[in-house]
């Protein structure tokens, strides 16, 4: 999205990136203990991929933080319950939200009442960087259905209030649709 038209015709193919699923990333997984020299089975691989963002990068990353805490905990494979129990301790939660995600949905639910808010506002709200809660947190939790982006700014999603285990409000017209 950086690159001028003129520059990006040049490209013969033209890709767009996608995340990748959670049987990819598994296979992924399996294949990095390998190189790694830890062993895993398919529940623990399977957990670690569901919590990684679609990302190969952030699903071995993952599998070495989890290797680490198997390790001191003396185990010798990495299992499902040994997975979970790192991620937990690592503050990722089932749906491979990290303790920021989950700030960015609590400050819109919590402190914006549900929203809408300003980019900037939010960015500054919770003490990150704006490039970084635009281009790292914001496409995933959109991907994800957790927030959606309006005119007016960030809005939470019905899926946002459940993940929280907050009672949405009974009627704020969110998305400013009906504004005359």
């Amino acid at each position: 999205g950086m690159l001028t038209a003129p520059l990006r015709d040049r490209f013969g193919v033209l890709c767009s990136m996608e995340y990748y699923q959670e049987e990819e990333l598994t296979e992924i997984i399996l294949r990095s203990s390998g190189i790694l020299n830890c062993s895993i089975d398919a529940e623990g691989a399977c957990e670690i991929a569901r919590r990684s963002r679609g990302t190969p990068r952030i699903a071995n990353r993952l599998l070495k933080r989890v290797r680490d805490y198997s390790e001191v905990k003396g185990n010798t494979t990495i299992n499902k319950e040994m997975a979970v129990g790192a991620l937990e301790l690592l503050e990722i939660d089932n749906q491979g939200f990290d303790r920021i995600d989950n700030r960015i949905i609590e400050a819109i639910i919590d402190n914006f009442q549900g929203g809408p808010v300003g980019i900037e506002t939010l960015a500054y709200f919770i003490g990150e960087e704006l490039d970084t809660v635009q281009d790292v947190y914001e496409p995933y939790l959109m991907q994800k259905g957790f927030i959606i982006r309006t005119p007016r700014g960030r809005v939470a999603s019905d899926k946002a209030y459940e993940h929280l285990k907050r009672i949405k409000p009974a009627s704020n017209n969110q998305l400013g649709l009906f504004d005359n």
